[in-house]
Order: C-alpha cells, then structure tokens, then sequence
C-alpha cells in the first residue's frame, strides 16, 4: 500500500517523521550478540557430545540471526510519528502494522531512556506514559537532542491540555 493511500496507517495531509537509522545498528547488534551467542553455545555443546543431531540448535540459531538482519532494517523504516495539534501519531509494523493515537491531555508524563548501545550511536527512546496502562506509546531510535525536545514538547502539551489551556 502506498503511503499516498487514504488508510488508517496513513491519514491524508499527515507527514510522518522516521526514526534514526542508527536504530538499525543498535537492533543489528543486539540481535548479533544473544543470537549469535546461543549460537555458540550451541555449537559447543554440539561439538563436546559429538551427536549430529545437536547441530540443529546452533543452525536455527545462526538462520533466526540471518532473518533478524534482514527484517531489521524494514521493521525500522516502519516506525514513524507525528505532531499534529491535539495529539500524537505512532506508526510501527509492516506485516502487523499498528497506528496508536495518544492524546495530549490523556499524557501523564514521559520518559527518555536510552541503553549503552543506543547511547554509544547517540540515540535514545521516547516512552509516554497514559491514563491506560495497556497503550503501547514509545519512540525508540530517535537522536538524542530530538528525544529531548520532543519529551520536553510533549510534557509541556500534555500539561496545558490537562489543564485546560
């Protein structure tokens, strides 16, 4: 589907901002380090009992890695958001793509968190908090001054809405 298409994944007049590509890097990374890991295990313990049928382990480990790099990099040209006037769009998903719209005054605050990884590639997260525990809100892959101006942004709308402004 194109994204000039009128959809629920894509409202007309409404430009989505990506997610940084170093995303891809950090994702790439970990996917390498406990996929690759297991991995390892898996032949070591294939080697050390000499059965052939233990090599299995370590060969889904090493085919789920190679999936994992290929779809990596799609999933992150997925995310996407934007700022419109009373709320919030998120978008993620190719296959199960999702679109969850959070408004501004239902915000109770948001958080910026970013791992050593994330941090290394200059990127962080964006998670915002609700009145419904069950909502799905995060940003991740965002560079670091953009995921400060946005929580900033964001806490600021969310408390002139609250408070009827």
């Amino acid at each position: 589907m194109a994204e000039t298409d009128v959809s629920p994944f894509a409202p007309p007049g409404v430009d989505f901002t990506g997610v940084s590509p170093a995303l891809i890097k950090v994702r790439v990374i970990v996917s390498c380090i406990w996929l690759g890991g297991l991995a390892v295990i898996g032949a070591v313990l294939a080697v050390a009992t000499k059965a052939a049928w233990v090599w299995a382990f370590p060969a889904v480990f090493v085919a789920l890695l190679v999936w994992a790099l290929w779809l990596v990099p799609r999933q992150v040209r997925a995310i996407g958001y934007a700022e419109r006037d009373d709320d919030l769009l998120l978008r993620k998903g190719i296959l199960l793509r999702s679109m969850v719209v959070v408004p501004y005054g239902r915000m109770q605050y948001v958080d910026v968190s970013a791992g050593p990884v994330a941090r290394a590639l200059g990127i962080a997260s964006v998670q915002l908090h609700t009145a419904a525990a069950a909502t799905d809100a995060s940003i991740p892959g965002l560079p670091a001054a953009e995921a400060a101006r946005l929580r900033d942004q964001l806490a600021s709308r969310g408390e002139s809405r609250r408070s009827g402004l």
